[in-house]
Order: C-alpha cells, then sequence, then structure tokens
C-alpha cells in the first residue's frame, strides 16, 4: 500500500467524497479513511434522513458529475408554504414567480451517500476502510496519520489532512479542537406520512410554539416529516401509540393534505447548535459536519458542508496547480477567512429563526405574523427570500 500521499480524507460520507470527486481531475494524491464498512454505512438509519437541497447546491452538485445520476431520485419542490400555527400570517414562495425550475430538490441521504460512493470507488483516490485514526503528529513539511486498520497498524504521510468524519469527529477531537455548543432544548421527530391529498410539489414549514414542523414532498405522494418538539413532548410522544402520534401530528398540521398516514418508522434525534472553535490546526483543516452542527429548521446543514467542500476544493487546485504547499499555515488561514463570514450568516439566520418562531410571547407573535404578511404581499422580498432558500445568495 502506498503510505504517502498530497492529501488525507478522514470520512467516507457525504463530504469526504464530495471532495474527493471534486479533486479527481487535479493530480493530487488522495486517500480516504473511512471507520465503517460500506454495509454499516448502507444501512445506518442516518440514510433515510431527507436532505433539502437548495438549487444551488444543485449546480454544486451537476459540476461534480454527481447530479445527474440521482436526479431520477429526486422530488423537485416548486412551491414553500410558511405559516405559523394559531396566527394568521404565512408567506407563499414559487419557483414558477421565480422563474426557475424547482426552489430546490428533496432527496433520501443513502441515494446521495450510495451514488457518491460508486463515482469515488471508480476514481483514482484510494479507500482505505473499515480503518481507524489513532493519532496525528504535524510537521514542518508533514502530517503523519497512524491508523488501525483490523490487526495492522500503518501510519501515512500527507501535505494535509481533511477531517470529514461528522459530528463526533475524532480528527476534531485528536486536534484539540474545542467546540461552542448552544443547547436548544428541543428533539426533532423525523418519520415519512402519506397523504390523502396530492403535495404539487410543495414545502411547507409551520412554525408552532415548541419548534417548526416541516413537510417535504418526496415520491409517491409522500411527505418526509422533520418534526421539532420539546424534549419532554418528543418523549411522549415516541411512547405514544401510532394512532395518538398521528392525531398529535394532524392537529399541529392542520388537512391542507387532507388525512396523514405514517409509512416510516419514527425516529428521534436531540436538537443543538455545535460549532468547533476554528476550522483549521498545523496541517489541517475541518469541514461540514465536524466544524458546525446546525438546527434543521432551514434546512442548511448539508448546503452548507457542500460549500466547504467546493471553496477548500477551489483553493487547493489553484494552490495545486501554483506547485505551492496545500498543507502551508497561510493558504488554510485564507480558506478558513474565505469561509467565516458564510458560517456566520447561516447559522445567525438559523439561531434567529428559532428564537423568534418558537415563541409564544404576544408582542412578538404580532410582530412576525404582520411580517409574514408584509413580506407575502412585498414581491421584491420575496424574490430575495426565494433566492436564499434556494441558496443563490451564497453561491452567486
Amino acid at each position: 500500500m502506498q503510505h504517502n500521499y498530497d492529501l488525507i480524507i478522514v470520512g467516507g460520507g457525504l463530504a469526504g467524497n464530495c471532495l474527493a470527486l471534486a479533486l479527481k481531475d487535479t493530480g493530487l494524491r488522495c486517500a480516504i479513511i473511512e471507520a465503517n464498512t460500506p454495509e454499516q454505512l448502507a444501512n445506518s438509519p442516518a440514510g433515510d434522513r431527507a436532505l433539502a437541497l437548495a438549487a444551488g447546491t444543485v449546480k454544486q452538485l451537476e459540476q461534480l458529475g454527481v447530479w445527474q445520476g440521482i436526479i431520477h431520485a429526486a422530488t423537485a419542490i416548486k412551491n414553500i408554504h410558511i405559516s405559523d400555527k394559531g396566527h394568521f400570517g404565512k408567506t407563499r414562495l414559487s419557483a414558477e414567480k421565480e422563474q426557475v425550475a424547482a426552489l430546490g430538490y428533496v432527496i433520501a441521504a443513502r441515494d446521495l451517500e450510495t451514488h457518491t460512493a460508486h463515482r469515488v470507488a471508480d476514481s483514482d483516490s484510494v479507500r482505505i476502510c473499515p480503518a481507524r485514526v489513532v493519532g496525528l503528529e504535524s510537521g514542518e513539511d508533514a502530517i503523519n496519520v497512524s491508523i488501525q486498520q483490523g490487526d495492522e497498524s500503518l501510519t501515512l504521510t500527507a501535505k494535509l489532512l481533511v477531517g470529514a468524519d461528522g459530528g463526533q469527529s475524532s480528527i476534531r477531537q485528536l486536534l484539540n479542537i474545542a467546540q461552542h455548543i448552544t443547547e436548544y432544548g428541543q428533539t426533532a421527530l423525523v418519520t415519512t406520512v402519506k397523504s390523502t391529498l396530492p403535495h404539487k410539489n410543495t414545502a411547507f414549514e409551520r412554525f408552532t410554539a415548541s419548534g417548526p414542523l416541516a413537510l417535504l414532498p418526496i415520491a409517491n405522494n409522500q411527505c418526509s416529516v422533520v418534526w421539532t418538539r420539546t424534549t419532554e413532548d418528543a418523549k411522549a410522544l415516541m411512547q405514544a401509540s401510532e394512532a395518538d402520534f398521528l392525531a398529535e401530528l394532524q392537529a399541529c398540521f392542520g388537512y391542507k393534505l387532507g388525512k396523514l398516514n405514517l409509512s416510516a418508522p419514527i425516529r428521534a434525534f436531540p436538537l443543538s447548535l455545535i460549532r468547533a472553535e476554528k476550522m483549521i490546526a498545523n496541517r489541517a483543516v475541518i469541514i461540514g459536519n465536524a466544524v458546525h452542527q446546525l438546527h434543521p429548521v432551514a434546512g442548511q446543514g448539508f448546503n452548507l458542508g457542500l460549500r466547504d467542500v467546493i471553496e477548500l476544493a477551489r483553493l487547493l487546485t489553484a494552490q495545486h496547480q501554483a506547485a505551492k504547499d496545500i498543507g502551508a499555515e497561510d493558504f488554510l488561514k485564507d480558506y478558513a477567512k474565505t469561509r467565516q463570514k458564510d458560517h456566520d450568516l447561516v447559522i445567525g439566520f438559523t439561531n434567529n429563526v428559532i428564537r423568534i418562531f418558537s415563541n409564544d410571547w404576544l408582542p412578538l407573535a404580532a410582530a412576525r405574523n404582520m411580517g409574514l404578511t408584509l413580506l407575502d404581499h412585498i414581491p421584491k422580498a420575496k424574490s430575495l427570500l426565494s433566492r436564499y432558500a434556494m441558496g443563490l445568495e451564497q453561491t452567486d
């Protein structure tokens, strides 16, 4: 096995695989280290989650050559309906009015993960799986990565290490990068429902005092549900009967789609904002969920992570073509600086939505509902919100 590389990516999930694909024609020698077997990845419950892909993200997936192979598995979002339970305010966004084919798409994470993994397997990247990183040693010219693969211990060397190994990132921990954690006291209940009325490619975002409820359109007239409740409410709902759960969900959402019926198991995910103190260390960088985990309210987690990937790949390509060190301190600082504004904007927006809408204080409720109503009648403001939802304000 080759032990020297230009780049070592730890994490063979979406972020790591997309980075490998973005670099496949650059001449950079790349190794991917993944702790799980392909079977474990394929059968992970996390694969059931629905990803809301902004239109800007779709453009980036097209550039990676990924979108063409998964478009058949994705459902277009042609309309977005935003409302506030118990109040009059609402606004509606339309792909037709924005003169685009779709505001975004919804796809099962497993479909996207499987396709990107197959694309990487057909590339020149070396995949070491299953294997765990057990130690790091950064030097002036390279970083040494100690891994355990079965009974064998190996040391790999590279100019740069990329931690793309998710929210529980071992690389972040080995680099001693601290985290800032904001507990929301909320849990996301995730499932799939089938409705008696057609969803007409409409995504619904309904705000309630205990948290937002999102219904995202998917195939076969089904909707992926992401229902945020307080931790106590979520626990009670998970222990309730299927009929009681559906009754609560129907009462919260209403009958815009007729009667709802479960078509998948219900899973619970505690919610918090987790943000790494920094993105870079000596000859190392962390991306995607390793550096930021967001509340699902705006569906921006994967979209933000893919922008990390695309920007890092762009800078790495330019650095390599200029025959410069891809692990140099100044280079990594430039990457962190370019990503900081986007991170701050998206995380700030998400936090503000949670604070403003998960609250039934009467003056605030009146103000936000007036805002939703005004927004629905101001075309330029709606167009700006549509562009934000499509991820175009961040990618233009």
